[in-house]
């Protein structure tokens, strides 16, 4: 008996998927490089990805969370981010389980057996808010999630070709060149593809060429007699990428920048489970700091000048890990020498005397002991806050803006003295968050995203080493790599026929 037809999801709205060959290939890139290039021929177009696994995520107007990409994305888009744009995302708590989060919210644990077994309960959920997302829309921005030839992995799948079947939409295969073998990876994931999926795949892109594009020219026609597939173009490497949020933790090995030339060091213990560190970007964008990410068996450079603890997906767990490797007694070593330490959300917690889980939110209920820094102590309980925020520094009264994305309250006599004046209290006059101590070196808060504001940002550095205002306008300078990719695609790739793709489906 034939398999009953597919019922098209989103019917009639164009969509463009793309798939990869495997993980890190370029598929965030290219779809908000997409997203910008569409968005600004006068369409309405948006991004979605329908699994995600990050411990980068953001905080959505409608109270939701969602990936950073998918985020940078709406951005792209000139639209606000809404958990439809990434139904499902996955933050990884330890070696094997993550928390699944469903259309914005906390929907529970999940150990990677587990998970495997619930991702197809979840797929109406993902369709549900492929339509929502979708009405309305010129065009949606489909990207996948590692490799589209997991085949081991296919039974359930939601994320690459189980969604393109559910919802019926056309297939682009992105392959990284850079990584080399790019012949065998495209022509492989094509034949490792049952008939009707690979006939979803339209064609392929290649990303980050570096060299002479025209001594690929022969590859072409390789492709195309071995896997059927065409060329929609060649993508030269974007060095710009690193001006724009990373998409996951895989980039925290890359994440460094400067040299021993800038005067200002910044150190950032590189936990396991970091998150949100898409905190230091704007750090790293200033051309006199130094942004240093220490890894495991390293210490924290003695000469730096300020040391951030960031987010963490699994506090207890980093905070183990961080005396493991000795760094709270580098920390001490720091704070002797004079030097400053912030602790932004999870960070912010270690830095006080405990952190209690008693209903094991995290793993197993626990209490430990914290770094002593900062008189506060935290108990992670309750909904998680997921909320946009606005107010100024206690230090010197400059404006911030931001997000919170924490389970858990803090509080103790250090609070008193609070690092932040956050608009929103229960009486209107707004309300306090973190802690300084009496010395003003050691500070923290629950608030990411306080380093984009340049008025802000200076005025901290200054704390730190008298300098020149850089005059860096961080989010005028996103905005204007967005821009840049967006040229550096339509010179690149046949937008036109990849517009007809999404079209015919």
């Amino acid at each position: 008996m034939a398999a009953a037809p597919v019922p098209a999801h989103a019917p009639g709205t164009p969509v463009l998927m793309l798939q990869g060959t495997g993980s890190d290939v370029g598929k965030s890139l290219l779809s908000v490089g997409l997203c910008r290039a569409f968005a600004r021929r006068g369409l309405k177009v948006r991004p979605f990805k329908p699994q995600n696994m990050s411990n980068n995520a953001a905080v959505t107007a409608d109270g939701g969370e969602i990936g950073r990409a998918q985020a940078l994305q709406a951005r792209a888009c000139g639209v606000a981010p809404s958990v439809d744009m990434n139904p499902v995302l996955l933050k990884p708590q330890s070696e094997i389980g993550a928390q699944v989060v469903v259309q914005g919210r906390i929907f529970g644990n999940a150990r990677a057996a587990e998970y495997y077994r619930l991702k197809p309960t979840l797929l109406p959920k993902v369709l549900e808010s492929f339509d929502r997302l979708a009405m309305g829309a010129d065009l949606v921005v489909v990207e996948g999630a590692g490799s589209a030839s997991e085949v081991n992995l296919r039974a359930g799948d939601i994320a690459n070709m189980g969604f393109a079947e559910a919802a019926d939409v056309p297939v682009i295969l992105v392959a990284d060149i850079d990584r080399g073998g790019v012949i065998a990876s495209i022509v492989g994931t094509a034949l490792l593809l049952p008939a009707p999926e690979r006939a979803r795949l339209k064609g392929y892109v290649i990303n980050r060429f570096r060299g002479d594009v025209s001594l690929f020219g022969g590859a072409v026609e390789i492709l195309r007699e071995r896997s059927g597939l065409d060329s929609f173009g060649i993508v030269p490497f974007f060095a710009g990428a690193a001006r724009l949020p990373a998409e996951d933790g895989m980039a925290v090995d890359r994440y460094a920048t400067g040299g021993d030339d800038r005067p200002i060091k910044v150190a950032v213990p590189a936990l396991p489970r970091i998150s949100n560190f898409d905190d230091l970007d704007p750090l790293r964008a200033e051309p006199d700091v130094t942004v240093v990410m220490v890894r495991r068996g390293e210490a924290i450079p003695g000469d730096c000048d300020l040391v951030i603890l960031p987010g963490s997906k699994a506090t207890l767990s980093d905070l183990a890990v961080l005396r493991r490797e000795g760094w709270h007694t580098d920390l001490a070593a720091h704070l002797r020498r004079g030097g400053h330490l912030l602790g932004l959300c999870g960070g912010y917690q270690m830095l006080g005397r405990t952190i209690a889980d008693p209903g094991g939110i995290e793993g197993p209920p626990a209490t430990a002991e914290g770094l002593g820094l900062l008189e506060v102590d935290t108990v992670l309980t309750g909904d998680k806050r997921l909320v946009e925020v606005e107010g100024a520094c206690r230090l010197d009264r400059q404006a911030v803006r931001g997000y919170e994305m924490h389970v858990g309250e803090t509080s103790g006599p250090a609070t008193a003295a609070p690092l932040l004046d956050l608009a929103g209290g229960p009486d209107g006059t707004g309300r306090p968050d973190g802690a300084i101590s009496a010395d003003g070196r050691v500070m923290g808060c629950y608030v990411h995203g306080l380093f984009a504001a340049d008025g802000f940002r200076h005025a901290f550095l200054n704390r730190l080493k008298i300098r020149a205002d850089s005059g860096l306008a961080y989010e005028a300078q996103v905005e204007g790599t967005l821009d840049a990719l967006a040229d550096h695609l339509e010179a690149h790739l046949a937008l036109d026929r990849l517009w007809e793709v999404a079209c015919a489906r």
